[in-house]
């Protein structure tokens, strides 16, 4: 019994130590920086803006289905937004569109995915969650059309249509400052010399600090320390924590178990893992070590098809979110809506593994 306690523990630790030691530093913390950047950095409210009824189509569904990489970090933030930007009189449409996309495509879950699972699978995520969060979104709206009639009586007239005021910055301080945070994310996880790698990241940090020191405020730094320190503190001690039990978990369950199930590509396979990813509840971020050490996609026990399908169901609904969903749009929208989303990630993960594999 000791001799079994010892080992899951000591198989718990070393995949933590394992994910540690290969991703925290070239992966983890420049992703932090980049979405506390985006965060900080990035006016929400010019972008809520554009989730009205009125709103042509293209361009209200187009930016509720990016804008989870910039309002959002985790489907416990997106809940209440959902809440907010129905209250304020979004569309369904797009307010279901962002509701999808946003846990899916933050830029912390897709670097991470890249990073962990392989690149081809975190493009495959962000392309899958972006296009099916839009159709899902389109649906909604053609169902429930009376949503959006209501919406438009009580918040047409009141609505504003000035968009927020720009910033006194040259404009392409911002976009030269995300550049260089991204570039550092880039040369950190790539495969080039580790002092030629060190003598970029050094060349870039220099620049992202005379970009703070001229163009930005003492505030807005501040606000950027901030945003990095509180999405630290909410998403790594549960990735840690959890990691750790994976590995514990997968002492007794080990990946070859789940291979039956989810280790070739098939219609099955996929809405398995839709359901599965329906049914629990998934921290950020956590859905990669469970996908690639539990699951045992990075030792081919999980087939790329299930695989995605989770990660498109995983993060976006749980039976917990689900519950506060059905308060916020009811019975039958939130049926239809759980239905949407297992549908189209069972086919989008079958497609990819098929086209993919």
């Amino acid at each position: 019994m000791i001799d079994i306690l010892l080992g899951s523990l000591l198989l718990g630790w070393e995949t933590l130590i394992g994910y540690l030691s290969e991703h925290v530093v070239t992966c983890l913390i420049p992703a932090f920086f980049i979405a506390g950047a985006i965060a900080a950095f990035i006016r929400k409210d010019a972008i809520l803006k554009y989730f009205s009824p009125e709103t042509k189509k293209t361009v209200s569904y187009g930016i509720a289905s990016v804008s989870g990489t910039v309002l959002a970090v985790c489907s416990c933030t997106i809940l209440p937004m959902f809440a907010g930007i129905l209250k304020k009189g979004s569309g369904l449409g797009p307010a279901v569109t962002f509701l999808v996309a946003g846990p899916a495509i933050n830029i912390l879950a897709i670097v991470y995915t890249a990073q962990v699972l392989g690149l081809d699978i975190g493009i495959a995520r962000a392309v899958f969650a972006i296009g099916i969060s839009i159709l899902i979104g389109l649906i909604m709206m053609k169902l429930f059309p009376a949503h959006d009639t209501e919406t438009k009586k009580t918040f047409g007239a009141a609505r504003k249509a000035a968009l927020a005021q720009e910033s006194v910055r040259p404009k392409w301080v911002v976009p030269l400052f995300f550049v260089m945070l991204v570039s550092i994310l880039l040369v950190g996880t790539s495969a080039l010399d580790a002092f030629i790698r060190l003598g970029i990241v050094y060349a870039l940090s220099i620049g992202i600090a005379l970009l703070l020191i001229y163009y930005f405020t003492r505030n807005e730094v501040t606000d950027w320390g901030l945003e990095i320190w509180d999405l630290t503190k909410k998403i790594f001690p549960i990735l840690i924590i959890g990691t750790f039990a994976l590995g514990v978990l997968s002492f007794f369950l080990p990946a070859e178990f789940f291979r039956p199930y989810f280790g070739e590509t098939t219609l099955g396979s996929t809405f398995l893992a839709s359901v599965v990813g329906m049914i629990l509840y998934i921290p950020t971020l956590l859905e990669v070590p469970v996908i690639g050490t539990t699951l045992g996609y990075l030792t081919g026990a999980m087939a790329k098809g299930p695989a995605l399908s989770l990660l498109l169901t995983g993060p976006t609904i749980s039976l917990p979110s689900l519950l506060v969903i059905y308060r916020l749009i009811g019975a039958k929208k939130t049926l239809v809506y759980t239905c949407l989303v297992v549908g189209f990630a069972t086919i989008a993960g079958f497609l990819f593994g098929i086209f993919f594999p």
